[in-house]
């Protein structure tokens, strides 16, 4: 009896999920497209502040996040260039030249294209739930980005990503719900299906 709990135990622990998993359920996905809704909590404001628009993803490193409320804005990475537009204004800049935003972009595109390099040398990480109910802690391990951020952690279902919280110093939050766009054929959770 003792041998047969000893060997499930042993078991169990062989087939917990672990982030190359998980990196391999999100490199499966080449793009993707998602609505969002975001609450930013601000110290020093009574309520929090509501956006919502849409985000697109093509691997290995476009990222686009187009704010439709409250007010119509963009930012698009692609590389190392950043282009943020507001107002009839553009605005494209070098992203090495901003640490801090580098390292949560590179936490976005490391995650989305399933790329633990590229995560890690931001950040540490530690992984729980299941491949059907994930989070991922991520804790800055670069001084600059940690001087602007005390934690992000991402949440999703398989290859879907869901939820981006980040936590910042001083006490400001940010919480984001995300609603993948289901391609025909594409089950919940389902990688997407890539074409040629």
């Amino acid at each position: 009896m003792l041998a047969a709990l000893t060997l499930a135990l042993s078991a169990s622990s062989v087939w917990a999920f672990d982030l190359p998993e998980l990196m391999g359920l999100l490199a499966q996905r080449k793009s993707g497209d998602a609505t969002f809704t975001e609450q930013r909590f601000v110290r020093g404001l009574e309520g929090p502040l509501d956006a919502s628009g849409v985000l697109s993803f093509t691997a290995p490193d476009r990222l686009l996040r187009r704010t439709l409320s409250p007010r119509p804005e963009t930012m698009s990475v692609e590389g190392n260039t950043l282009t943020l537009s507001r107002g009839g204004r553009t605005r494209t800049m070098a992203l090495d030249s901003m640490p801090e935003l580098l390292g949560m972009v590179e936490a976005m595109r490391g995650t989305l294209s399933g790329n633990a390099q590229s995560l890690q040398r931001y950040f540490r990480s530690s992984l729980s739930g299941s491949s059907n109910d994930w989070a991922l802690e991520l804790q800055p391990i670069d001084e600059r980005l940690a001087a602007q951020v005390r934690s992000m952690r991402l949440t999703g279902r398989g290859g879907d990503v869901l939820g981006i919280e980040m936590e910042f110093i001083g006490g400001d939050r940010s919480v984001m719900n995300i609603t993948p766009e289901r391609r025909a054929g594409n089950a919940p959770g389902a990688p997407a299906r890539s074409t040629p």
